[in-house]
């Protein structure tokens, strides 16, 4: 991935213009899903239309498949947590967070997945780090100042 782009996004997710930040975070998921090219791109989507279609087994072997061949493809680690998150597989799923933010800690997707992990199973302090550390990248993300107001209710 070229980096001097990715910092120009990152850049513009601090922006205070909304259209800004609303392209920076879809050009961002763009690199993030396609960052082995088409072919990769294509293994995501079939394994996301598996789970569309119930095939939770099924899409869930597809993407050990892709995590075990390109171990640095952080978009399929981030959408195993995600699946392993649905199926209120946390530990699973934070797990795979943190593969995704070790390769990608940038990765806000992650960090807002790991918080949501980390709430879900009562480690609300956990949780609340990676909110934070989601609003780093992204300050204006709501959804995270929220679910730190949240945790932070939830531990006092």
């Amino acid at each position: 991935m070229d980096q001097s782009r990715i910092e120009r996004l990152l850049n513009d997710l601090k922006e205070p213009d909304a259209d800004v930040r609303d392209r920076a975070s879809a050009m961002l998921w763009q690199l993030w899903f396609h960052q082995k090219g088409v072919y990769g791109f294509q293994q995501l989507m079939q394994a996301q239309s598996l789970l569309e279609l119930g095939q939770v087994i099924q899409a869930e072997a597809l993407l050990s498949d892709i995590v075990q061949a390109q171990p640095d493809f952080a978009e399929a680690w981030n959408r195993r947590a995600v699946l392993h998150y649905t199926q209120a597989n946390h530990w699973r799923a934070i797990a795979d967070c943190q593969k995704v933010i070790h390769l990608l800690p940038y990765h806000f997707g992650a960090l807002h997945g790991l918080g949501l992990c980390h709430s879900a199973v009562g480690n609300y302090t956990a949780a609340i780090q990676a909110f934070r550390q989601a609003l780093e990248i992204q300050p204006y993300a709501v959804a995270n100042q929220r679910m730190i107001l949240e945790c932070t209710a939830k531990l006092g």
